[in-house]
């Protein structure tokens, strides 16, 4: 990997998400060689690819070059590999770029799409965890309204203007929420030829409220912002397999749609070499303990998503959500700091700062510690917290001025098909 040798200690971050950062931030300034690897030369922020998708903003306002958060900070290194696996024994890892020793391994690798053994699903729904996926599906999206206008099918028109989403967390109800509004604003003044009212809004959740991780306020609030904005809210519903035209779910239930979209789980992105022991097999995440230390293994560290701090307040593990993931990384840091200076480490701790979620224009659900609310102020906090959490001042400009532009002109202006998407051939059950 031609990383200079050094007497520093090395520590490798396997992840440039908000877990890996935090670890980055908190171990400058120290006689410590830090490589960051990831598969990307950017980090991600996840919480807005819902907008990305849905021609709100473009991809390269919610991505950072992972070198230049990295910049003149001295012996820190950054390659853009994959790692494969994990050698304990020799405290080597393997990439596709060749193999590094560490003394100290972090991994943060983050998490992917969970379709929980549905190979059907897995295969022709649509899936939203990174920046080209996000991208795909917003040309996907447009791609179908042009293909309704081509088409005198009548069926085959109404499949393509019925979206459903699988899934009603906060990814799934925001998302729901931006087709909702694009539906009403956008979506006639491009289409005049088009019946837009045809267009159907699906969000179907398997269990019997939406934002299930927050109040039941605001469950309630997030469900009366949707039906206002004519979105279908399907609940105690499980989508059960789908074929790239037909939903089939375990109730009577059933649609016609060309476009189903899987915000319904999430899995540990693995990976191999630390043995099925330290890994829980259904969430696909590492046991660690009260340090963030893989068990059985030593100098190894698992943060973020990935990671699993079984405790009393939280049996399987904290929320898969960046405030435990820049938490964990922040306290590790100090951690192996303390390590090398002989000093004991402390415990992790979540401390939560709360919970939000937009549904669209002037709607937003908001759970702090000591007070909830709804509505329009909520809207505001909402955007407030995400603007101030992006990195780089452009990205905060950029979303910004977008924001108060669609907000003025109620208008995506970044609607286009860059690339075309074409999905696979639906197959008959």
């Amino acid at each position: 990997m031609n990383i200079p040798k050094t007497s520093f200690p090395r520590v490798v971050i396997i992840g440039g998400g908000f877990a890996g950062l935090a670890a980055v931030k908190g171990l400058k300034n120290q006689e410590i060689q830090v490589v960051l690897i990831d598969k990307n030369n950017y980090h991600t922020f996840q919480p807005l690819l819902y907008q990305v998708a849905t021609g709100g903003l473009e991809p390269d306002s919610v991505a950072y070059p992972l070198r230049k958060v990295m910049k003149n900070l001295p012996n820190f290194y950054f390659r853009l590999a994959e790692v494969s696996k994990v050698d304990t024994e020799k405290r080597k890892i393997h990439t596709n770029i060749g193999k590094l020793k560490y003394d100290y391994l972090i991994i943060a690798a983050g998490s992917t799409t969970n379709y929980f053994g549905n190979t059907n699903i897995e295969k022709y729904s649509m899936a939203m965890k990174d920046v080209p996926q996000s991208l795909n599906l917003r040309s996907l999206i447009i791609e179908n309204f042009e293909d309704a206008l081509l088409t005198k099918d009548l069926e085959q028109r109404n499949a393509l203007m019925n979206f459903v989403i699988v899934g009603g967390g906060p990814t799934g109800v925001e998302l729901a929420g931006a087709l909702a509004e694009m539906k009403k604003g956008i979506l006639p003044n491009d289409y005049p030829d088009l019946d837009i009212r045809q267009m159907q809004i699906n969000i179907v959740q398997g269990s019997n409220r939406l934002l299930k991780a927050m109040s039941e306020k605001a469950s309630e609030k997030a469900e009366d912002f949707l039906i206002e904005l004519g979105v279908n809210v399907w609940k105690n519903t499980h989508v059960t397999n789908y074929n790239g035209y037909n939903v089939e779910t375990n109730t009577e239930l059933s649609f016609e749609a060309s476009t189903l979209i899987w915000a319904a789980g999430v899995k540990g992105a693995t990976i191999g070499g630390l043995g099925q022991e330290c890994v829980i097999e259904r969430a696909a995440r590492i046991r660690v303990d009260e340090f963030n230390a893989v068990k059985t293994h030593k100098n190894v560290f698992a943060i973020g998503d990935i990671a699993c701090m079984e405790t009393s307040h939280y049996p399987k593990g904290h929320p898969m959500m960046a405030q435990p993931a820049m938490q964990q990384g922040k306290q590790l840091a100090k951690n192996i700091i303390a390590q090398l200076e002989n000093k004991p480490m402390i415990p992790y701790a979540y401390k939560s700062k709360g919970s939000m979620a937009t549904i669209g224009r002037n709607k937003a659900v908001v759970d702090l510690k000591k007070i909830r609310f709804q509505g329009v102020f909520a809207w505001f906090v909402w955007m407030f917290v995400h603007l101030l959490s992006l990195i780089g001042f452009r990205n905060k400009a950029v979303v910004f001025f977008n924001w108060v532009y669609n907000y003025i002109r109620f208008d995506r202006e970044t609607r286009l098909i860059i690339r075309p998407f074409k999905k696979k051939n639906k197959e008959s059950f």
